[in-house]
């Protein structure tokens, strides 16, 4: 598995993706980070082995703390793998834009699809 891989497989988890938005507000135990998921330690141990594993975290140890650390490094890797697709889309969608630009100014008095203009009853349509 490629580091790219790791990383997608480890971003695709709701629980690993909110450990990594908490670190990206700084350093913390792994106490700290456990805190907010209704599971054990153990569950949330592997959860950062996981993320460790992608390189997305950093885990070190000093004397009984052991601050875990967001990787920058393995996000950039994705972000610069994303970079391609989002201008792709980016593209796509201004084109599209542009297109509809220009079928609305060619009929700029047409009723939307799917709309019919109201038309009022005559006294012979009431009586049916």
């Amino acid at each position: 598995m490629t580091t790219l891989d790791a990383a997608f497989s480890a971003l695709a988890d709701p629980t690993r993706r909110a450990i990594l938005a908490r670190l990206a507000l700084g350093e913390t135990s792994v106490m700290e980070l456990a805190r907010p998921f209704a599971m054990s330690l153990p569950a949330v141990s592997k959860h950062l082995k996981v993320l460790e594993h992608a390189g997305l975290i950093a885990r070190s140890r000093e004397a009984q703390w052991r601050p875990c650390r967001i990787e920058p490094r393995a996000l950039k890797e994705v972000d610069d793998w994303l970079e391609h697709y989002r201008r792709f889309y980016d593209e796509s969608f201004d084109r599209l834009g542009d297109y509809l630009k220009k079928l609305q100014a060619k009929e700029p008095n047409k009723e939307p699809k799917g709309k019919t203009p109201k038309v009022k009853s005559t006294a012979h349509d009431r009586k049916k």
